[in-house]
């Protein structure tokens, strides 16, 4: 007796059909697994046998061989149950073969024969319309994540007993739907926003900046100075995420298992602030079966990494990849996995370990060896892929107690989404180019020109305020970006100048 049920499984954010075959053999009682199963899938086995005779089904006493194919790659996770479960019982005959060839099954079942979630819903449903099934069984509180695939039928199952009435055609399941464009306009609202934050107009107008060219920025300031505030609210003001967008940051946090009960689908900015003793591992993705990092799940939005210097340095310089290429591959024995990483850093520090270096009102207790340790510890790669420094001071009283509220997330994010459609109309015909933060040297040249009044000024401000050679591409990109900000064709001096100011971490303060 020998059945076949279609299943799936996870490959990074995509997923790809696997077929579980059962098997059942005269002979005394064995139940084994075989196709690369992990933990997980190998304790299937008393579930199972739990699930089918809680639903009122008798066991089979006999031999069953469970085979998971292709059985050259490794099967984890708890969703392959119902399906084992649905195979042995159409070995046994319980179950029609009519509705198994073009239908895929997941889910994990509880021992009283219930069915609770999985991992990467809308992953699997792409799969499963792309190979053509005419329908999708799994966990109702799946159902609507994997409804926004559109194109092929979702059918959610509470129980393996309605999974089988439903295969027998004695019980209907209306398949679930639902509206797209609502759930996407529904999510797209954030619980913070700008004008929640007092003072710091320059930081403000600097995270603008930040935002407006897809420039990473690090914040530098004593402790209690808002960093970690303002940082927050970064995403706010980026451009509104687009329906595909959304859909691509739903795929990893749903593979990671992180999507939150209940929402369908995240259509804000991601904002990932992992703690600095998190492991390389843990920041870019990794593990004995790889899965996404910070990294990833930040793609589309912010990363931010606050007390940067206290982050080991082998965690700091993993980070270089993924920010020069959008995209982290994990490499182990048997496969390799590229996850999407397309992020904005954004990061914060203390001016020196006590934190008053800068501040004007409290004395700093450090050393200067002990000041140029700590701000080593951030190598110069890393730094040359943050192009925005601005120094955050103490907050003052008066702006404390204003009454007055700042300006509100969505007027700033109006005026980024202008700079962003200028860079796109830009480089229409460029590839791999979006935003002024993409710019190579060769871009720079072509696209940050400035005439001989701008050309004395960046050569007076390295000069004169001791900047270094990496800040001279970083402060023509910026002020591409201040420019477009001001709906300007040309870079003008005024641009230039403001550029210069966000460069803290290059002048000679910080290098002697």
């Amino acid at each position: 007796m020998l059945a076949r049920v279609f299943a799936a499984a996870l490959m990074g954010i995509d997923a790809y059909m696997v077929e579980v075959e059962a098997s059942l053999e005269r002979g005394l009682l064995n139940f084994s697994i075989v196709g690369l199963p992990d933990s997980a899938v190998k304790e299937s086995r008393e579930r199972v046998m739990a699930a089918v005779k809680n639903s009122g089904y008798e066991f089979p006493q006999k031999r069953i061989t469970i085979n998971l194919a292709p059985a050259d790659i490794r099967k984890e996770g708890s969703s392959y149950d119902l399906p084992i479960a649905v195979g042995i019982l159409a070995a046994l005959g319980e179950v029609a073969e009519a509705r198994l060839e073009d239908h895929l099954i997941l889910g994990e079942l509880a021992l009283d024969g219930s069915v609770r979630p999985i991992h990467g819903a809308l992953s699997i449903a792409w799969e499963a319309r792309n190979q053509g099934f005419k329908g999708l069984i799994l966990p109702a509180a799946n159902a609507d994540e994997a409804a926004m695939a559109e194109g092929i039928p979702i059918y959610p199952v509470n129980s393996l007993r309605q999974t089988v009435n439903f295969l027998n055609n004695q019980e209907d399941i209306e398949p679930h739907r639902v509206d797209l464009a609502q759930i996407f306009e529904v999510s797209q609202h954030y619980l913070v926003d700008f004008s929640d934050v007092k003072g710091q107009e320059h930081v403000k107008r600097a995270l603008e900046v930040a935002a407006a060219g897809g420039h990473n920025i690090i914040m530098i300031g004593p402790p209690g100075s808002g960093k970690t505030m303002l940082a927050k609210r970064l995403p706010t003001i980026l451009p509104a995420m687009t329906l595909e967008e959304a859909l691509e940051t739903t795929k990893i946090h749903s593979v990671a298992g992180l999507l939150p009960p209940g929402q369908a689908m995240i259509a804000t900015r991601p904002f990932r602030a992992p703690h600095h003793t998190i492991s390389d591992a843990g920041l870019i993705g990794g593990g004995k079966y790889p899965r996404p990092g910070e990294v990833s799940l930040a793609h589309h939005g912010v990363l931010f990494l606050d007390e940067l210097p206290e982050f080991k340095k082998n965690v700091l310089e993993v980070l270089r990849q993924p920010m020069e290429d959008g995209k982290v591959t994990i490499a182990r024995a048997m496969l390799s996995i590229t996850y999407p990483a397309n992020f904005m850093l954004a990061a914060a520090m203390n001016p020196c370990p006590c934190g008053y270096y800068t501040d004007p009102t409290r004395e700093c207790s450090c050393t200067p060896p002990q000041i140029q340790r700590y701000m080593s510890k951030i190598s110069g790669p890393l730094l040359d892929r943050i192009d925005i420094h601005i120094e955050v001071p103490a907050v003052k009283y008066k702006d404390l107690a204003a009454e007055t509220s700042g300006e509100k997330s969505e007027a700033i994010r109006r005026r980024v989404q202008q700079a962003r459609e200028i860079q796109l109309q830009r480089f229409k015909n460029v590839p791999h180019l979006y935003c002024n933060a993409d710019m190579q040297p060769k871009d720079i040249r072509k696209y940050c020109r400035i005439d001989d009044r701008g050309q004395d000024l960046l050569k007076m401000a390295i000069n004169r305020l001791g900047l270094s050679a990496r800040a001279y591409d970083r402060i023509l990109k910026v002020a591409r970006t201040i420019a477009d900000l001001a709906g300007a064709e040309h870079i003008l001096p005024e641009h230039i100048s403001e550029a210069v100011q966000y460069r803290s971490l290059d002048r000679s303060l910080w290098l002697t």
